[in-house]
């Protein structure tokens, strides 16, 4: 798998598992990818141009930053052989869960959503 499948794996897809460690560098670069955008338009004059042009990439980078965080917390809870609709918890307390999922170890051996953790899951 290249490095840009296996980036584009890691941040939207729903299939395969992570482990603890790639769950919490993942949501640590979300985290900073989301607050970039916010940390530009607070330092930008309000009603400017410059300023609804932050807030429109505000608003993007929060949405797809929504989808990559909801896909990166589906398949840590697939390597707890959790469904994936545990993971819509993620929109709600996201940076909480994030250390919560981080701290725990993966179940040992395949389940039904991959056979090893940090691999898309089995077709």
């Amino acid at each position: 798998m290249s490095d840009r499948s296996q980036f584009l794996w890691v941040f939207f897809s729903l299939s395969g598992r992570l482990s603890p460690v790639a769950y919490a560098l993942a949501g640590v670069l979300l985290v900073l990818v989301q607050f970039f955008p916010f940390y530009q338009f607070a330092r930008v004059e309000l009603n400017t141009a410059a300023s609804q042009n932050w807030a429109m990439i505000c608003w993007g980078v929060l949405l797809i930053s929504a989808w990559a965080t909801f896909a990166v917390t589906a398949k840590r809870f697939h390597d707890f052989g959790k469904p994936t609709y545990f993971a819509l918890i993620s929109l709600i307390i996201g940076p909480i869960l994030l250390i919560i999922l981080a701290c725990f170890r993966s179940d040992p051996g395949p389940n039904r959503y991959g056979r090893r953790t940090n691999a898309p899951g089995d077709s």
